[in-house]
């Protein structure tokens, strides 16, 4: 008699499996890493959608797009998050995305946002972070950089597959315009390598192989809140910092439109915007209602800020990319 019971039991849990709606979620693999935002996120979302959240790492920021190109409708995303303003007009231009649809949401963007295909999720500037007990006095522009002794070395990743490389590459263009490659050949003897994403690259530096690493003003304070430990820090640049803005879209072939949608009103949310500070280390696109954790600095004041718009920056990237490898192949 049990074989009946255990049958029809097994049976019931294959349709109670099957009727629950899957999203799946493409973003970057730090989101997803056991100390970024997605367990957290999974977690929140589920507990509301009755639904299940999977989400796909794939690498960096900007390999979300090339993986995109490559399936294109046949993806199997229904939500991508992880790309940012550097991308979204590329993004745009392959037509696999839908209105987001999602309205009246007061944003804390020290930018106005009007994109009826990508929403902000959260924000930072791009710098680069030394070691206080290591380098005292570190530089204080990319004109310093470049002029210091070559032994001082840095990490950065790769722009044709990391969205803080390609940050990194219209911050030169936009503090030197017509002398970014000029700039570039000052720089290229501090380079010790050049990392497919970001966690390599930051893992390279705590490990003590550069002394300076690409990454953001608020990677701090991970080390201050997590670690307790204040002796990272972010070099302030005399030619301002570039910003970035990571977006989130849905996918207009995406079987699941509606939860699709759900779950971007939900990445606005109280709940998801706590999560980010201290998971992804950024500013959050809506800041929650107990403010920002101790240990966050403020934002730079607007005159510090570099930023292209979309169109602008898919505009300058092809010239800034081949002015970056001439440089670096030299």
């Amino acid at each position: 008699m049990r074989y009946p019971i255990f049958a029809a039991g097994a049976l019931l849990a294959t349709m109670a499996g099957a009727q629950t709606p899957v999203l799946t979620v493409y973003t970057y693999d730090s989101f997803i890493s056991e100390w970024g935002p997605g367990p957290q996120v999974e977690a929140a979302f589920e507990a509301t959608c009755g639904c299940d959240l999977q989400f796909v790492g794939a690498g960096d920021g900007a390999a979300l797009l090339g993986r995109l190109r490559l399936e294109g409708k046949r993806t199997h995303a229904d939500v991508v998050l992880g790309l940012d303003t550097n991308l979204t007009a590329a993004a745009a231009e392959t037509g696999l995305f839908a209105p987001h649809g999602v309205a009246d949401v007061a944003l804390s963007l020290p930018v106005s946002w009007e994109d009826e295909l990508f929403l902000p999720y959260d924000w930072g500037y791009f710098a680069f972070v030394y070691d206080k007990t290591k380098l005292p006095h570190p530089p204080a522009s990319f004109a310093e950089l470049a002029a210091a002794p070559k032994a001082l070395k840095i990490v950065i990743q790769d722009p044709r597959s990391s969205t803080p490389g390609l940050g990194l590459l219209l911050w030169v263009k936009a503090a030197y315009g017509d002398g970014a490659q000029a700039m570039w050949q000052g720089l290229a003897p501090h380079i010790l390598t050049v990392t497919k994403g970001w966690s390599e690259a930051y893992g390279m530096f705590l490990e003590g192989e550069a002394d300076m690493v690409l990454s953001y003003t608020t990677s701090p304070a991970y080390h201050i809140i997590a670690e307790g430990d204040d002796t990272k820090a972010a070099a302030p640049f005399a030619e301002g910092h570039y910003m970035q803005v990571e977006v989130a879209g849905r996918i207009a072939s995406s079987d699941q439109p509606e939860l699709a949608q759900e779950f971007l009103r939900f990445m606005l949310s109280e709940t998801f915007q706590s999560i980010i500070p201290t998971t992804n280390w950024m500013y959050p696109a809506v800041i929650p209602d107990g403010g920002l954790p101790e240990g966050f600095s403020a934002p730079l004041p607007p005159e510090q800020s570099l930023i292209y718009p979309a169109a602008e920056a898919a505009a300058m990237r092809d010239k800034a990319l081949e002015e970056w490898r001439a440089a670096l192949s030299r």
